[in-house]
Formats: structure tokens, sequence, C-alpha cells
């Protein structure tokens, strides 16, 4: 037998136990479409915030309703999660407070945008269903900031 090359019987096994493994443990069901998500923000200079709390749903992929916070370093994005019909309603609070610019995206859908208040808080309604991101804009002194959230399955 050459070196590297496999025997039919081998081939055969390796086939069988491939069928095995996609049978018992599949890749879940969206993980493509939350990659390639995820990856359109690439070439952006970002900071990625942290999931912070999620009240009685942390560790859950799958947000339908409820509180979740996240944190970058000066930075601090809270939202509320109100299911309405079909779509979601954002209430959010920005820390420290002022008029960031804030942009809402959903796989498959149009980017939905708003501004803060000066107190730091925004609303956006009918928020479609779907892998979903926070992104906030700073606006600094010398430079623009974009802190984004991590990926929430609405």
């Amino acid at each position: 037998m050459n070196e590297g090359s496999t025997h039919p019987e081998d081939q055969a096994l390796l086939a069988e136990l491939g069928r095995f493994v996609d049978e018992l443990d599949p890749p879940p069901e969206g993980l493509v479409e939350r990659v390639q998500f995820a990856l359109e923000l690439e070439n952006l200079d970002v900071e990625v915030a942290r999931w912070e709390r999620a009240d009685e749903l942390s560790g859950v992929r799958s947000v339908a309703q409820g509180t979740i916070t996240f944190t970058v370093s000066d930075l601090t994005v809270m939202i509320n999660l109100t299911k309405v019909g079909r779509a979601h309603r954002i209430d959010g609070w920005l820390v420290p407070e002022g008029e960031y610019g804030v942009e809402v995206r959903v796989a498959g859908y149009d980017s939905v945008s708003t501004t803060a208040d000066d107190g730091g808080r925004f609303v956006l309604h009918d928020v479609p269903r779907g892998t979903t991101q926070i992104v906030v804009y700073v606006d600094g002194i010398s430079c623009r900031r974009t802190v984004v959230t991590p990926a929430v399955v609405l």
C-alpha cells in the first residue's frame, strides 16, 4: 500500500462514520447564516462587547423577551426585548449617556438606525426575528469608535 493512500475498506468505514456523525450531531440550524452575518463586520474596525447578563435567559442562544446587558471597556449597552406580534420592540439604554448612533442589524433584512437621546435611551419598533446585532457609533473628539454586540437570535 502506498504511503498516504487509504484502503477501500477504510474509505467505506470513513464514509459510514461521516453519515453517523451527520445523523447524530448535525450542525446547528442556521449556523452558516450566523457565521456569514458575523463576517460582514470583519473588515470594519470594531470593538466587540461582551454579553454581561441576560437575567434568567443566561446561556440561551435564542431570546424572545427579557433584558440583556453588553459591556466593552467604558460603554454599557442594556436592551429590553419585548415580543410584539411577529416582531420585537427593543428599548435600549447606553451608559455613559449620550447621543450615540445606534444600528440594529438582522440577517436577511435592511439595517434600522436611530439616535439615542441625550440620556442614552433609544427605542426600535418592528425589529424582525432572526440573527441580530446592535452596532453603537460613538463619536469621539478625534475619532469615531464602533462597538458591536455579539449576535443574538430573536
